[in-house]
């Protein structure tokens, strides 16, 4: 069957779908899961015989969400919470998977342009970071201990603090992408470009495995929930920009209610490194090397499985259950 026969025979029973997953059309959970059968059967369909068809990303993204709708609503005696956390959010982690790739991308290659402008440009720095910060820097690596700065105030200051202003950063960067993106795209440019020089100014001074010891500790959660929030931005961005079949309104009130969630799931680990860098961090310079590389590698694991490894096995798990 040629593809433009198959969509004109199928059409009216996919607008049904769609009225009953973001219309005001009311559907038991039961129609619904005789729905989400059809609606496998027809990608399954599509994914056979037009591989590379917008009709296998149209049907795949609504099956998805015919799949959170009937498990919202059918399941039973499971917390909320963690069905927020272990279910919903690496399906929408996985459907949005192609901006977080994006987000790790622009992250690396203007991490990048900071390291390379500041190693070729010696004013770059001091252009970036000021002139204060800088030289405080280099006070205390001549007292030995790089990265002192972060003993300054008490433990629960410096939490609470932190944790406030990477909240902050981490919430311009998500709804900033309702500006097409760029607004995200501007919030990563500047994190990420003192990131590099700030980097690099350790390297060059020949402290950078004790800037690692350190700042890494907190840094690993802080920045890879920062890489996620500009993902779930581009997301948005891109709901606006790309509403395939839905009208742009309809497609920006699905992508916000989706990738809003995803700015929720950072926050805890947004609030675990404001917690490290305020209690932990302070004494890396007297933590034995073993304990410091522990930690770091500890919490970049974590982080790193629950969204770049735990939505692949949710996903997985939840299309053998329905073949």
């Amino acid at each position: 069957m040629r593809e433009v026969a198959f969509i004109k025979q199928n059409k009216e029973k996919w607008l049904e779908f769609e009225q009953a997953i973001f219309g005001n059309l009311k559907k038991n959970p039961d129609d619904l899961a005789s729905l989400y059968i059809h609606l496998v059967n027809d990608l399954s369909y599509a994914q056979t015989y037009y591989p590379k068809s917008k009709t296998v990303v149209y049907l795949n993204h609504l099956a998805s969400q015919t799949y959170q709708k009937i498990y919202k609503t059918k399941r039973e005696d499971t917390n909320k919470l963690i069905y927020f956390f272990k279910t919903e959010v690496p399906l929408l982690v996985y459907q949005y998977r192609r901006y977080v790739l994006y987000a790790f991308l622009i992250f690396g290659i203007l991490t990048a342009i900071g390291v390379i402008s500041a190693r070729n440009d010696d004013t770059f720095v001091r252009l970036i970071l000021g002139d204060s910060y800088v030289n405080m820097s280099l006070e205390n690596i001549k007292d030995g201990n790089p990265v002192a700065v972060y003993k300054s105030g008490s433990n629960w200051g410096s939490f609470v603090g932190i944790t406030f202003n990477n909240l902050r950063v981490g919430a311009l960067s998500y709804f900033f992408g309702i500006f097409l993106g760029f607004g995200t795209f501007y919030i990563l440019i500047i994190n990420c470009i003192k990131i590099g020089t700030f980097q690099y100014l350790f390297y060059k001074e020949n402290v950078f495995w004790e800037s690692v010891r350190g700042i890494w500790i907190h840094g690993s959660m802080e920045i890879f929930a920062m890489v996620i929030e500009a993902a779930a931005g581009f997301a948005l961005g891109a709901s606006i920009l790309f509403p395939n079949t839905f009208s742009r309104l309809n497609s920006f009130k699905i992508g916000f209610k989706n990738t809003f969630k995803i700015f929720l799931s950072t926050m805890p680990f947004t609030l675990m490194a404001g917690f490290l860098e305020g209690f932990i961090t302070r004494y890396s310079i007297d933590m034995p090397h073993f304990l410091s590389v522990f930690i770091i590698l500890s919490t970049l694991s974590a982080i790193s499985y629950y969204y770049l490894i735990y939505p692949f096995k949710v996903h997985k798990k939840i299309n053998l259950k329905n073949t």
